[in-house]
């Protein structure tokens, strides 16, 4: 009788064991963003935010490749603080945002120092692999888990059909195309 108890104790801490270690968690809006920054006019950086998105991870820490994130965010909610400039990136010049509503990414592959995914962008789906820092887990304030997500990179608007220009008269473009992108997400756990 003991031997079976033991057995059942036993075989009941090896299927929860997985439980603690595999985690879901939202993106917590008010503590993450999405950002950018394009060279206008070859002499200043302008940035830039979208300020609505959502999204959903999947992490274990002691196992990456169980690991995965998915992204969704809006692209009318671009923020430039400056609204005729938004309305215009909300055009068909550049996101066109009535036809392309959301810009995504879905991730494929989760390692310590990079995230491999798909960018879809105005309809153009490219595999990206982004320089990431994860942190965490580490106990929040309403006693659940919190990861971080942090990550820098540079893309081309080109390769997603976000090519609109303008050559200046001395030569130059009015908007580069390389886009420099930051990624702050605070995550919660579910």
């Amino acid at each position: 009788m003991r031997q079976l108890i033991l057995a059942l104790v036993f075989s009941i801490g090896l299927l929860s064991a997985p439980a603690w270690a595999v985690q879901s968690y939202k993106i917590d809006p008010n503590h993450s963003s999405f950002g950018f920054s394009v060279k206008h006019m070859m002499i200043s950086n302008v940035p830039g935010t979208f300020d609505k998105f959502d999204g959903q991870v999947v992490y274990d820490p002691k196992d990456l490749a169980n690991s995965k994130i998915d992204i969704i965010i809006q692209t009318a909610s671009i923020n430039t603080r400056n609204a005729q400039r938004d309305e215009h990136l909300q055009s068909p010049d550049f996101f066109d945002t009535a036809k392309f509503p959301t810009i995504t990414f879905v991730s494929k592959k989760i390692t310590a120092t990079d995230i491999v995914g798909d960018l879809t962008i105005k309809g153009v789906i490219k595999e990206v692999t982004i320089p990431t820092t994860i942190t965490g887990p580490v106990k929040a304030m309403m006693g659940k888990d919190a990861i971080g997500i942090n990550a820098a990179f540079t893309l081309n608007r080109q390769d997603y059909g976000v090519n609109w220009n303008k050559t200046l008269d001395q030569g130059g473009l009015a908007v580069s195309n390389d886009v420099a992108v930051t990624v702050s997400i605070e995550a919660d756990q579910k």
